[in-house]
Order: C-alpha cells, then sequence, then structure tokens
C-alpha cells in the first residue's frame, strides 16, 4: 500500500465495535491499561462550582501513558496498519503536541523519520519532548497547521504516510478502547466526559459506549475561549467560533472537521464548556488532592462534572494526559 493509498484508506467507513476489538491487542503492545479511581475529598470547599448533591466522579488516568497521553493508542494502531512500503518515505502529522510525542514513540520503535506540523503557539514542552524522541518539529502559523490536516500532506513531505490525529478510523479505534477499560472497570457507568479537540478520542470512545452500554450518557468537553462543538450543537448545524489560546491547549480549535461533526453529532449527548479559570481550579484540585498531574483538557472535564453539568450518578473524566510544562503547573498552583 502507497502513502496515496493509505491516505485513501483512512477515509473509508467508520470505526466499528469490531474494530476497536480487534484494536485492543495492538494497543496492548505498548498503552498501558490505565486505572480508573475515585476523586476523593469535598469538592465544596474548593473554588469549583458545586451542586447540593454532586456526582460521583471517577478519573481515567491517561496521563501515565508511556507518552504521557491517550494519544499513544490511536497512533500505534494506525502505525500498525502501515506496510512496509507505506512507511519508506516516514511518517507525516499535524499536531498540537500529544499525537506528535506518541508518533515520535512509535516511529523510533520502527527506525523511521517522523516529521510533525505545530502550530507556532504550541507548548515548547511539547516540542521538546516530541524533539527528544527523534521527532522533527516543524512550527508554522495555526492557519497553515489546520490546513495540514484538510490537505494531509505538506510541501516538501508529500511522500510520506500522514496520520490523521482524529479523523482516521485506525485511531479513532485505538482510542475507543479506552472506552471498553472504562466498562469493564465501571459496569453501572452513568456518564462519561471526554475532552474535544479533533474528535477523535470522543468519537471512538463513544462508539464503544453505544455498542456495549448504549444508555450511558456521553459529552464532549471543550474550552470556553475555544468552543466550536458546543456552538455547533447549539445550532444544530456546523459553526465557527473565535479561538483564543491559552495553556489549555490540547483540546478547542476555531471549527470542527465536518465528518467529525458528522460523528459526533451521532454519537453524542451534547457538548459541554469550562472555562479557563475553571480548568485551572480544577487542575489544583486533582494535584492537591490526589497527586495527579493533568493537562488543561482532563481538567475541563473534571471541572464541568464537578458542576454537575453531566448530570448525576456515576460519571468517568477522561484525564487525556499530563504533558503539562512545569512552569505553567507551577503558576497555576501558586496563584
Amino acid at each position: 500500500m502507497t502513502p496515496a493509498e493509505y491516505a485513501a484508506d483512512a477515509l473509508d467507513g467508520v470505526p466499528t465495535i469490531a474494530d476497536i476489538w480487534a484494536a485492543r491487542p495492538i494497543v496492548a503492545e505498548v498503552a498501558l491499561r490505565t486505572p480508573l479511581v475515585r476523586l476523593q475529598g469535598d469538592y465544596s470547599r474548593s473554588s469549583l462550582a458545586c451542586p447540593a448533591a454532586p456526582p460521583e466522579i471517577y478519573l481515567k488516568l491517561e496521563n501515565l501513558q508511556p507518552t504521557g497521553s491517550f494519544k499513544l493508542r490511536g497512533a500505534h494502531t494506525a502505525l500498525r496498519g502501515l506496510t512496509a512500503e507505506a512507511l519508506a518515505h516516514g511518517v507525516l502529522a499535524a499536531s498540537t503536541g500529544n499525537m506528535a510525542q506518541a508518533l515520535a514513540f512509535g516511529a523510533r520503535r520502527l527506525a523511521v523519520p517522523c516529521v510533525v506540523i505545530m502550530p507556532e503557539d504550541a507548548s515548547r514542552a511539547k516540542q521538546a519532548r516530541v524533539e527528544q524522541l527523534g521527532g522533527q518539529v516543524l512550527r508554522v502559523a495555526r492557519e497553515r497547521w489546520w490546513q495540514t490536516f484538510q490537505e494531509r500532506s505538506y510541501p516538501g513531505y508529500e511522500q510520506a504516510a500522514f496520520i490523521h490525529a482524529f479523523d482516521d478510523p485506525r485511531v479513532q479505534a485505538g482510542a475507543g478502547t479506552l472506552g471498553v477499560e472504562i466498562l469493564e472497570d465501571l459496569p453501572d457507568v452513568d456518564a462519561v466526559v471526554l475532552p474535544f479537540g479533533g474528535g477523535g478520542l470522543a468519537t471512538g470512545v463513544a462508539t464503544a459506549l453505544r455498542a456495549l452500554k448504549p444508555d450511558t450518557r456521553v459529552y464532549a468537553v471543550e474550552v470556553a475561549t475555544a468552543a466550536p462543538l458546543a456552538a455547533s450543537f447549539a445550532a444544530g448545524d456546523l459553526r465557527a467560533v473565535a479561538f483564543t489560546p491559552t495553556f489549555v491547549d490540547g483540546i478547542g480549535s476555531s471549527s470542527v472537521f465536518p465528518r467529525m461533526w458528522a460523528r459526533a453529532w451521532q454519537l453524542l449527548d451534547g457538548a459541554l464548556v469550562a472555562s479557563v479559570a475553571e480548568a485551572e481550579a480544577a487542575l489544583r484540585v486533582l494535584a492537591e488532592r490526589q497527586r495527579i498531574v493533568a493537562e488543561g483538557a482532563g481538567a475541563c472535564a473534571v471541572a464541568v462534572a464537578v458542576a454537575g453539568r453531566a448530570g448525576g450518578g456515576k460519571v468517568v473524566c477522561v484525564i487525556s494526559g499530563g504533558n503539562l510544562g512545569l512552569d505553567t503547573f507551577a503558576r497555576i498552583l501558586t496563584d
């Protein structure tokens, strides 16, 4: 299979529960089966808004993965779907950092080159980690970075196999394995809250939940400074929004890919929104109460769940990553 054929194949169909089951042994080659733990403590004593009868919150700790995020699941599943011929010129991706790290990790295992297009406002700490793993980073304007997702290539690297960070059924199937693990550890889960950047995590996990426990409420979460999915759900049609970069860099953009919007509309119960201040407060709760280092994306999930926006009962928040720069982490903890 040539790189061009792989790109075309990646557009065919969407992952099914059978694809997710097939991805499980592939994911297990490199990724941890991360724990699901109860969020302890009295949330009402934090600066987070909290209802009188708070939900029972659980945390799926994908920040413990070898590359610090859930992206390793999908990246490895996609890489294992490539032939030696497709890998001959290396791999290419666009990412704010977590997919970049996961792909660089996998490419190093396969001894193939890895190039990642990152937006110029992306975390320098994440870029450094990609380079430590042997990946090459090209920083570009955010608009040009987004264009790379749409074109699935970048000038000078047309022969590289492009692995889409979210609009790829293999990537979504890999992420979906996380949903199966949640149900195995908490069969009576009532709701799951999933950070939404491009949508691969949310749609992958929702595919598993709809197949195995369809009454589970499934929500995406975005940050208020970049919440196109919430705007689209509110309008019932695809909408673009203004984008303001913040420390919450793993989720949020100015728009949602049409294919991912179609899947989100079909699979999710809605899109919730957390403010930057709420994300910071949730990050402090996670660090102080349970010694968990979470990125802003996972903190947003906790913020909306604690506030009761995902409803009552047993609510799982996916802590999608922990790749937070130490300077940012220290600032938030001491503010």
